[in-house]
C-alpha cells in the first residue's frame, strides 16, 4: 500500500453523534442515522434496518453488496463477481437516489453520482444503518430513496489491548486476512485495523461482440487492501475529540470493450469534536474529506481515463433539550466538490450549502412526532427547500401505526451538467414527494411491521437524443411513479431464531406507464439460524422476480432464487472456525443482461478475538 499520510483537526463541537458512534453498537435499538442524534427505532416513523458487527460475523458476509443482499426495501444489480460494478436501487429509486455516509462524512463519485459500494471494505466495519424514504429536510441532496451510513470499526474500550484476527479461503482462489488493535489508556482511546481481500475470479460477462472483436472468457480478478485507524479523547469537562482514517485501495479486472482493468483509492478522513454549551445544549463540529479516484485501462494495457473525485465536507449540529419530553435539532452543513479527470469538465468544481432544524416530541406519552425542514443553496442550480414530518403511537396493545410525508431532491452530477457533448448546464434538480403509512407489532417471540409507500418523482433526468443530429443530452423531461409494499417478520421459536421479509414493487414510468429498468418487481428473503452448544447453524433463502434491462422493457432478465448454508465452530472463547456455502443449487442466473454471476462456492475462514 502507498505511504498514508494521516492528518487530523480537533474542533470545538457536539457530543451525540461522536459519541453514538462509540457505543451504538452495543444498542441495537437505538439509530442515529434517521434524525442525526441517537433515537430509539421504535420512536420512529421512518424505516430502518441496522446490521452490527455481530451481525455481520453471525451472517459470514465478504463484502458489501453480500451484507446488504436481500434487506427490505434494497434490490442490487452487479455487473460480475467480486469488486465489480454495484448498483443499489432502494424503493425502487435510481443508484444514485440513496445518499452515503462514511463516519457521517458524504462519500462517492461526484461525476456519476453513485458509490462504489462494492470497493468498500467490509473488515474495516463496525455498523451499517439503512433508512428507507426520503430524508433530504436532514442531509440536502441524494436522499430520495434513503441513507445508508457506514460506521468503520471502533474495537474495544478496555484498557487492556483488544486483537482480533481473521484469515481464510475459497472458492475462485479467493482469500483474506484482517487484523486490529484496539483499547483505551485513561481517558483516550485507539484502534489500529488493516485488511486484505482478493480473488481470481471468474468470467464477468458472456462473450459478446466488440471493437476489439469478441469478448473471450477470461477471469477477472480483484485486489482490494485497506487501513483503518481512529482516536480519541475525553476530557474531564465532558469534551471530545476524536479523528479517524480509513483507505481502500487496489485493483478490478472486468469484460469491457475500451476499458478492462481499474486502479482505484476510496478514502475517508475526518475529525470531530463536541463539548456542552449549557446543560441542555450539546455542540458538535466535523470536518472531513472523501475521495473516489479511479485509473482505467484499455485491453492493450495502455492508459485510458482517470476519474477523480474529491468531497470536502463540514458540518455544525446543535442538539437542545426543550424539555423531557421535546428535543430541538439545528444544524448546517456545507460541501464542495471537486473534479480532476483526464476528460475536459466545463466546470470542475460547487459547493452546497445547507441549514437544517429538526424537532422531536412525545405528547400524551405515546405519541411520537418529528418534522424537520431545509434549505440548501447550490452552486449549480440555485435553492431548494425540503421538509419531513413522522408520526408514531405505541398502543397498549403491543402494535403500533405509523405515517410519514417528506419531499426530497437530487443535485444534477457533473456528467449531466458539464460532461464534453453530453452535459446540460440548465439542468434542474430532481424532485420527489413521498408518503407510507403503516403497523407494526412487537411480543416475546414475534415482531413483525408492514409498510405501504407511494413516491412520485419529476424532472427526472433521461438521456435524449436529437432525431436529426444523433446527438445525447441530458434533459429534465422523466417523470416516475413508485409504489410499494415492505414486510417483516421476526421470530425466537424452540432455539431457532427466523427473519422473513418481503417486497412488492411497483415502479413505472408515468409517461410510457413501462417498469423502470433493472428493478425486481418482488422479492423475498428468509434468514434462519440457532446456536447449539459449541456450533452456530444457520441459512438463508433469496428469491428474486423478473426484471427488464432496458427502460423499453424489451430485454428480460428472469428471476432466480439462490439456497446459503453457514456453520461456525467455537473452538474456546477466542478461536473460531467457520464455513458458508453459497448458491447450494448452483443457480445460473443473471441482474444484469449478459454479465454472470457465481455459481455454487465455499468459504472456510479462523477468527480470533482475545
Amino acid at each position: 500500500m502507498q505511504k498514508l499520510i494521516f492528518g487530523s483537526l480537533l474542533l470545538t463541537g457536539f457530543n451525540s453523534q461522536l459519541h453514538a458512534q462509540e457505543t451504538v453498537q452495543n444498542l441495537p435499538d437505538i439509530v442515529v442515522t434517521a434524525t442525526r442524534t441517537e433515537t430509539a427505532k421504535n420512536q420512529l416513523a421512518a424505516a430502518a434496518t441496522v446490521y452490527t458487527r455481530k451481525d455481520i460475523e453471525r451472517l459470514q458476509a465478504k463484502t458489501l453488496p453480500e451484507l446488504l443482499s436481500g434487506t427490505t426495501g434494497v434490490d442490487m444489480s452487479q455487473s460480475g463477481g467480486y469488486g465489480k460494478d454495484t448498483n443499489l436501487y432502494m424503493r425502487g429509486t435510481n443508484s444514485d437516489h440513496v445518499l452515503v455516509l462514511l463516519d457521517g462524512i458524504k462519500i462517492g463519485s461526484v461525476t456519476s453520482g453513485t458509490t462504489p459500494f462494492q470497493l468498500i471494505p467490509l473488515d474495516q466495519v463496525e455498523r451499517v444503518e439503512i433508512i428507507r424514504g426520503p430524508q433530504s429536510s436532514l442531509y440536502g441532496s441524494e436522499a430520495i430513496g434513503g441513507v445508508i451510513q457506514i460506521f468503520t470499526r471502533k474495537g474495544s474500550q478496555n484498557e487492556k489491548p483488544s486483537v482480533t484476527l481473521d484469515a481464510g479461503g475459497g472458492t475462485y482462489d479467493t482469500y483474506r486476512a484482517s487484523g486490529s488493535v484496539s483499547g483505551q489508556w485513561k481517558n483516550s482511546w485507539y484502534t489500529l485495523a488493516s485488511s486484505q481481500f482478493g480473488s481470481q475470479g471468474f468470467n464477468s460477462r458472456q462473450p459478446t461482440p466488440g471493437p476489439f472483436g469478441i469478448n473471450q472468457p477470461d477471469k477477472d480478478g480483484y485486489l482490494n487492501t485497506a487501513l483503518n485507524a481512529r482516536l480519541g479523547h475525553r476530557f474531564d469537562n465532558n469534551a471530545e475529540v476524536e479523528a479517524f482514517f480509513m483507505r481502500a485501495e487496489g485493483k478490478n479486472e472486468y469484460d469491457g470493450s475500451f476499458q478492462n482493468k481499474t486502479e482505484f483509492i476510496e478514502q475517508t478522513v475526518g475529525a470531530t469534536a463536541g463539548m456542552n454549551i449549557a446543560e441542555n445544549w450539546r455542540s458538535m463540529l466535523r470536518f472531513g474529506q472523501s475521495r473516489d479516484e479511479g485509473d482505467n485501462f484499455a485491453p492493450d494495457g495502455s492508459f485510458s481515463s482517470r476519474f477523480n473525485s474529491t468531497r470536502w465536507n463540514a458540518s455544525w449540529l446543535n442538539e437542545v433539550a426543550l424539555s423531557d419530553n421535546h428535543q430541538l435539532v439545528i444544524g448546517s452543513d456545507y460541501r464542495l466538490d471537486q473534479v480532476d479527470s483526464s476528460t475536459a469538465y466545463n466546470e470542475t468544481s460547487r459547493y452546497d450549502a445547507g441549514i437544517f432544524t429538526e424537532l422531536h416530541s412525545r405528547i400524551l406519552d405515546a405519541h411520537f412526532f418529528n418534522a424537520s425542514v431545509r434549505g440548501d443553496k447550490n452552486e449549480a442550480f440555485g435553492e431548494q427547500v425540503t421538509g419531513n414530518f413522522g408520526w408514531r403511537y405505541h398502543w397498549n396493545y403491543g402494535i403500533s401505526p405509523f405515517a410519514s410525508f417528506g419531499n426530497a431532491f437530487k443535485a444534477p452530477t457533473f456528467n449531466q451538467l458539464y460532461f464534453p457533448g453530453f452535459g446540460n448546464p440548465s439542468l434542474k434538480a430532481e424532485q420527489s414527494t413521498s408518503f407510507e403509512a403503516g403497523l407494526a407489532g412487537d411480543h416475546d417471540w414475534l415482531q413483525w411491521e408492514l409498510r405501504g409507500y407511494h413516491t412520485n418523482i419529476d424532472n427526472l433526468i433521461v438521456t435524449v437524443t436529437n432525431p436529426a443530429t444523433f446527438l445525447a443530452s441530458a434533459e429534465n423531461v422523466g417523470k416516475a411513479q413508485i409504489d410499494g409494499i415492505e414486510a417483516e417478520i421476526g421470530t425466537q421459536l424452540l432455539g431457532w431464531n427466523g427473519k422473513l421479509n418481503m417486497n412488492l414493487l411497483s415502479p413505472k414510468n408515468r409517461e410510457s406507464d413501462l417498469r423502470l429498468p433493472r428493478r425486481a418487481d418482488k422479492t423475498l428473503s428468509f434468514d434462519l439460524s440457532r446456536s447449539c452448544g459449541q456450533f452456530d447453524l444457520g441459512g438463508a433463502v433469496l428469491a428474486q422476480g423478473e426484471r427488464f434491462d432496458d427502460a423499453q422493457n424489451k430485454t428480460k432478465v428472469a428471476g432466480y432464487v439462490t439456497v446459503d448454508l453457514r456453520s461456525a465452530y467455537h473452538l474456546n472463547k477466542n478461536w473460531m472456525l467457520s464455513a458458508k456455502l453459497n448458491n447450494l443449487l448452483d443457480k445460473q442466473y443473471q441482474t444484469i443482461n449478459t454479465y454472470n454471476t457465481a455459481g455454487r462456492n465455499f468459504f472456510l475462514s479462523i477468527h480470533y478475538n482475545n
